[in-house]
């Protein structure tokens, strides 16, 4: 698979004006070099269709769980205290989003439809926050009760309660002249519209979205049941921990004042420069490390940008380094 025209995605299109001003934000370009020079050697395992828990191989419940997932994958860690939520599950206790989803393998064990819209649509507070069982109260507990009444009521009116539906009704790529799923995801959800204003400029993200269509992809493209014909043009998954990796290998250097608010748990308001900044230019340091490191890999299967934003979230996610802190329901 080739990754030659990644960079004609709208996502990193849209970046160039953030690119061409940012002031608090700067990429090493050196320091990009240097960490593909060793990352190059690392192991990719290749996508198997394999989860974190059991939940089954019918493609339809599949499709249905992992929207339903990405509808909620945002803001796990307390923005008073900078504690992040856990829960105990197994025999294990888990972090971050791998605790949201042991909540909801447990809550089907339980016997929950958490992932029909008619359940959705009338979830109470008391109800999630039951299901989302932790260390502390899910963070931002009362707008994930309004995404799901909201996204059940959508998918009860037009697609049976079932994401599945959706799903089967777009092209499956993410670009398709408006047909495409990434296109309908951002426009009939509005949970999924990730854009930011940066001076004067629209600026399209797209975590969760892009997100939810590559967990889709690498759970049922194995299964040979649904496949994302152009999963080279994702981009990386613009959230709070990737920055963290990319600082901590010196990718990413901070202007003082941000490097100092980030650290001392200040937060960073949503759509403000810093934040802007701080996506933008996560997404871009990705695809440019995926291509050194796809330079250096000459034979072997091309990496896709998610494969090497995954490298850095699975390693970063639970560390103590501090990420920034947003309030929003976009990551």
């Amino acid at each position: 698979m080739s990754n030659e025209n990644m960079w004609d995605s709208a996502v990193l299109k849209s970046l160039k004006p953030v690119l061409e001003k940012s002031t608090l934000v700067k990429i090493n370009e050196q320091k990009i070099s240097d960490v593909a020079d060793w990352m190059a050697y690392e192991e990719f395992a290749k996508p198997d269709g394999s989860m974190l828990f059991d939940f089954g191989n019918d493609p339809d419940f599949l499709m249905d769980f992992t929207l339903v997932v990405n509808t909620l994958n945002f803001a796990f860690t307390n923005f008073d205290s900078g504690v992040k939520f856990e829960t105990d599950y197994m025999g294990k206790r888990w972090s971050d989003s791998e605790a949201m989803l042991a909540c909801f393998h447990r809550a089907i064990g339980e016997g929950i439809p958490f992932f029909d819209g008619a359940y959705l649509a009338d979830i109470t507070r008391d109800q999630l926050n039951k299901i989302f069982s932790g260390t502390i109260e899910m963070p931002m507990l009362d707008e994930r009760v309004s995404i799901l009444h909201e996204v059940g009521q959508k998918l009860v009116k037009d697609y049976s309660g079932k994401y599945h539906n959706f799903v089967k009704s777009c092209a499956p790529k993410l670009y398709a002249a408006g047909d495409g799923i990434l296109e309908r995801l951002t426009t009939e959800f509005p949970r999924f519209e990730d854009v930011s204003q940066y001076k004067g400029d629209r600026v399209e993200l797209y975590k969760l979205a892009q997100l939810g269509i590559w967990g889709m992809h690498l759970t049922l493209a194995p299964r040979a049941a649904w496949k994302l014909e152009d999963a080279h043009m994702l981009t990386a998954f613009a959230d709070y921990i990737v920055p963290v990796g990319l600082r901590v290998m010196g990718i990413f250097e901070y202007a003082p004042e941000l490097e100092s608010q980030i650290n001392s748990l200040q937060e960073v308001k949503r759509d403000s420069d810093a934040e802007i900044e701080i996506r933008a230019q996560s997404i871009y340091a990705i695809a440019r490390l995926t291509d050194e490191v796809n330079a250096r890999r000459k034979g072997l299967e091309t990496l896709l940008q998610p494969q090497v934003d995954f490298r850095l979230w699975k390693t970063y996610h639970a560390t103590h380094w501090p990420h920034h802190l947003t309030k929003t329901i976009m990551y």
